[in-house]
């Protein structure tokens, strides 16, 4: 039974389901209850997106080698995945279960068991010999927690290893504390040069990384109805992810109850909408950037560690890796109460101890929150469901047909003794840097109807909204700036203002540093471009690619020279994602009239030999430096491009300091990017929400919605949901 012209009627958990497309291609089920719509979701997942949700199964799992092919990247993506063991206690979170969310939860899974039961495993896992397992509940809960994680190993772990890194390369503590503002120890540099770290993952393994969604970067904002055309609030959100891929991460939905009609963007998996709106309230989300990581120090010998009464035995967990056409293999991994160990323990040595605040009892609650959403009327009520979550560590904004606007940030931080960052790893064997628990929910940042009537969050600091800190390593503010000077500049927004706000491709990082740039530009050709250049990254303007060269050069003088060495600069820009999270870090030593980078050279010596560097190409339209191929999850790159499995190339507008980001780098030799992977805006005093989205609702090759809304999201079309 397929999913076309036609509508389908299945028999639900209690009553009749009816399932269609609408004009966009997107699934639309009627139900009369939860657990029937819960039901259907799961029926159209298995239809339209079995690739992205079994895949994504197997991995989080720790199964990919037995499921999908016995190579050692696969082998080596299991064993991080049974080092982390994302979900250890699945029979008390099966416990933990609401009677309603666990309805929800069983009727999703029998909606996608009962689809594969009655067709085809698509082609593409067939191919592979990929044989499906029925889905779980079990398998509901580890999408939902992952989900949360992924993007955070990237950026606050990769980050946090980088410091250590630095400090073991001898970038003194003047350069590394103006770099990190938060951190407030003290550098013990001989301990840190002590530390072996674990090799990094190898590329082969990391490319299958690609095929999880990483919610990095994103841009929310609500309005107060005070400000807008049509009296009410309006909402408007585009999630930041990995966009060059098919299909597109998130699946859009429209669900609709007698009394209610529920419409946005869900994952694959999960039941229930991420993001989106319903009769009575509009919701979306941002990544926090809250440190819920914390690496410690572990003096190791002959499996023990160190205490201050002597050395104490891991706790060995043996997990077995079953291969595909070969032997399985066995993998010890060793835990102790600071989590788990990256390294053997039988060497001599000080290795790195990791811990997620939400490894431990977490899960059940975060599923119960999520689907609740469906049901909740107002801001204050969302803020408390919003509060509860634990692994997702999001900024949520909200709005209600009420009149109120919100924020919340959710999830779980570890409550840190004073004067600890969380940044470096200190020394297990000192009680006194261990946590006492974690911060109380009702101090984490939040926001009820401001004043000024706008709410905007953009990966921003925004610590100073609550009584605790969870936030170290912020993203700049320019996006977040840019935004609120957009909103404003005018009275009566409306929903086309929300439009045009969600595609500027103004730059503030660029306004900011042209001021000091500009006067020192030659009279060259290059140099005569670039002060004329309006600040905008239109694909066909030579200055915008300009600025970059110029920028980049920046980098590279005043750090790579400047101490941490330009082949780690350069690794650093093109195979990382880390100068693409924290590039105003770096940004924000350069506005400083005077800095430990600086010293031995004047600041405007450095910017004179940089801007000399980076004038020195030839000026080509910023558009032809911004190519990128849409690749299929599975097959991406391996089958020839008239097949039509990858699109492209095609431009990626903007950068990393505009409101729509469009950053492009390598990661580990696979091309990746940062940008609006769906935008909505929903003005609560209609009915509707308008949004486009980076591919199109199925993951069918063949299928005339596999991309059918990539143009609209290229173009800055809108298509209206009612």
């Amino acid at each position: 039974m397929k999913l076309k012209g036609n509508t389908i009627t299945l028999n639900g958990p209690e009553e009749k389901i009816h399932l269609e497309r609408n004009s966009h291609g997107i699934p639309v089920i009627a139900a009369k209850c939860h657990a029937d719509l819960a039901y259907g979701l799961g029926w159209i997942h298995a239809h339209d997106r079995q690739i992205q949700s079994l895949l994504m199964k197997t991995l989080f799992k720790g199964q990919a080698a037995e499921k999908l092919k016995g190579e050692d990247a696969l082998i080596e993506i299991d064993k991080y995945m049974r080092r982390m063991n994302f979900l250890p206690d699945p029979d008390q979170q099966i416990k933990k279960l609401t009677p309603e969310t666990n309805d929800q939860l069983t009727a999703y899974a029998k909606g996608f068991n009962d689809y594969l039961l009655n067709n085809k495993t698509v082609y593409e896992l067939r191919l592979i010999g990929y044989t499906p397992e029925p889905w779980e509940i079990l398998d509901c809960l580890l999408v939902g927690k992952v989900f949360g994680f992924i993007g955070l190993a990237d950026a606050q772990g990769s980050m946090e290893k980088f410091l250590v890194q630095m400090i073991q390369n001898d970038v003194n503590a003047p350069r590394i504390k103006e770099l990190f503002p938060y951190l407030t120890e003290d550098i013990d540099s001989n301990l840190i040069k002590k530390i072996l770290l674990d090799p990094p993952m190898v590329p082969e393994a990391r490319k299958w990384l690609g095929a999880l969604p990483k919610l990095i970067a994103s841009n929310s904002w609500a309005v107060s109805g005070t400000l807008t055309e049509s009296g009410k609030p309006i909402l408007c959100g585009d999630p930041h992810l990995e966009v060059n891929r098919l299909p597109a991460i998130w699946q859009e939905i429209v669900m609709t109850l007698p009394d209610n009609k529920l419409m946005g963007a869900s994952i694959p998996g999960l039941p229930g909408l991420i993001l989106g709106r319903t009769n009575d309230l509009a919701w979306s989300a941002t990544y926090s950037f809250m440190d819920m990581l914390d690496y410690r120090i572990e003096h190791c010998r002959d499996g023990k560690y160190r205490r201050n009464d002597g050395w104490k035995p891991f706790v060995v967990r043996r997990e077995i890796i079953n291969v595909k056409n070969s032997n399985p293999v066995e993998l010890d991994i060793f835990e102790n109460e600071h989590g788990v160990l990256e390294g053997t323990p039988d060497k001599e040595g000080y290795y790195l101890v990791l811990n997620w605040s939400a490894k431990e009892n977490c899960g059940a609650d975060d599923v119960h929150a999520l689907l609740a959403m469906a049901d909740v009327k107002t801001v204050k009520e969302a803020m408390d469901h919003f509060k509860r979550l634990d692994a997702p560590s999001f900024n949520w904004v909200i709005a209600d047909s009420q009149g109120n606007i919100g924020y919340q940030m959710s999830g779980r931080c570890f409550d840190r003794p004073d004067g600890v960052s969380g940044l470096l790893p200190l020394p297990g064997w000192e009680e006194r840097y261990d946590y006492t628990g974690y911060i109380a929910k009702d101090k984490l940042p939040a926001s009820d109807n401001p004043a000024e009537g706008i709410i905007v969050t953009a990966n921003q600091d925004l610590n100073h909204l609550g009584q605790a800190n969870p936030i170290n390593l912020p993203m700049g503010t320019y996006r977040a700036d840019r935004i609120r000077q957009l909103l404003t500049g005018k009275a009566e927004l409306s929903v086309d203002d929300m439009k045009h706000i969600q595609f500027d491709l103004y730059s503030l990082q660029a306004e900011r540093l042209m001021e000091m740039i500009r006067p020192l530009l030659p009279d060259t050709e290059n140099g005569i471009i670039l002060k004329r250049w309006d600040l905008r990254y239109d694909g066909g303007s030579k200055g915008a690619m300009l600025f970059e060269s110029v920028y980049l050069a920046l980098i590279k003088v005043v750090f790579g020279d400047g101490g941490i060495g330009r082949d780690v600069v350069s690794y650093i820009l093109k195979q990382t994602s880390l100068f693409n999270d924290y590039y105003a870090n770096f940004d924000n030593i350069l506005f400083q009239p005077e800095s430990a980078w600086f010293k031995g050279e004047q600041k405007e010596s450095l910017f004179k030999r940089a801007i000399a560097e980076g004038l020195s190409v030839q000026a080509v339209p910023y558009g032809k430096t911004r190519k990128i191929m849409l690749s299929h999850i599975l097959f991406g790159g391996k089958i020839p491009s008239f097949v039509g499995y990858d699109r492209g190339p095609m431009e990626l507008p903007g950068s990393r300091a505009t409101i729509p980001q469009g950053q492009i780098f390598n990661s580990v030799g696979r091309t990746t990017t940062f940008s609006p992977s769906y935008r909505f805006i929903a003005d609560m005093g209609t009915e509707e929400m308008h949004t486009n989205l980076a591919g199109g609702p199925t993951d069918r090759r063949f299928s005339k919605w596999y991309k059918n809304d990539l143009k609209n999201w290229l173009d800055g079309n809108y298509k209206v949901l009612k």
